[in-house]
């Protein structure tokens, strides 16, 4: 089967100078995984050019099998309890100021591995003074025990993806994910601490509406989501698994569409078709 063509308005460019064999460097030495590498991530090489990166803990094998993902699925491996210094530690060596810290799902843990998160993000800021820690959760099965220790434990953001519209959901996630409980996810930890910076991620072009998109965009406000980002869904494989993409959406509509999200009252939007959760998280933050 030949190549799908890619519009031109999707292209990857490598940047002039780039931090991006030192970031691999630091974290191979400290035998991290990056969703960056693991998700394909297109923005690996900008990120990492400016000395960035999202490390992914508890492993790199998840439990669920979302049909957007490119990390694999499986029966995950033990907890390693020395990982949150070793993280602290990189993120020392490769002097971020700010750091994004995710996660497989691990439901084959009591907590879903908030623990780890938890120590993951006292332990860099106890190394790390001045860095600010975004933590981007899996929903921890509505588990308010475990949502409250990530909380607790002092992110400056407190990350979950929505991922899809309502109708698209079930064929898109997990089912042991959903639509509405992502929402709640979010609900609790604005709950648990008021003033808790939280952010959210929608990908389009599997095939969802308009009024679709906005209604997510509105029902993500009403959960208290300050900062939004909105991108391109890209098939990681041909493989059955992965979803096919249903359009490729232009630049425009991702412009029209942060707009929209600024009058709805996001603090922060970013759209696009290159656009992850995780894109220019330092500048979202400050805006």
């Amino acid at each position: 089967m030949a190549e799908e063509r890619l519009p031109a308005w999707i292209r990857v460019t490598m940047p002039a100078r780039s931090r991006h064999d030192e970031v691999r460097r630091v974290l191979g030495k400290y035998r991290l995984n990056t969703v960056c590498e693991d998700a394909k991530c297109p923005n690996a090489f900008e990120c990492w050019g400016l000395g960035t990166a999202t490390i992914m803990i508890l492993g790199d094998t998840c439990t669920r099998a979302c049909r957007f993902c490119a990390v694999k699925t499986g029966k995950p491996g033990a907890v390693d309890w020395f990982e949150p210094i070793r993280v602290a530690l990189a993120v020392r060596d490769l002097g971020l100021k700010y750091v994004v810290i995710t996660s497989v799902d691990r439901d084959d843990l009591a907590d879903g591995g908030a623990s780890i998160y938890a120590s993951t993000v006292r332990q860099i800021k106890r190394v790390n003074p001045g860095t600010r820690v975004e933590a981007l959760i899996p929903d921890f099965n509505l588990n308010r025990d475990s949502l409250r220790a990530v909380v607790e434990a002092g992110p400056d953001v407190v990350a979950h993806n929505l991922e899809t519209v309502e109708r698209l959901t079930p064929l898109v996630r997990d089912r042991r994910g959903g639509y509405g409980k992502s929402l709640e996810a979010l609900r609790i930890v604005k709950e648990l601490r008021g003033g808790q910076v939280t952010k959210s991620s929608i990908m389009l072009g599997l095939g969802e509406e308009r009024g679709e998109v906005i209604k997510a965009m509105r029902d993500l406000r009403d959960a208290g989501v300050d900062i939004l980002t909105i991108g391109q869904y890209l098939r990681p494989t041909g493989g059955a698994r992965h979803l096919p993409v249903a359009r490729y959406v232009p630049p425009n509509e991702f412009q029209e569409l942060k707009e929209l999200g600024l009058r709805m009252g996001f603090r922060a939007v970013a759209a696009g078709p290159l656009v992850r959760s995780s894109y220019r998280a330092l500048e979202l933050f400050d805006s």
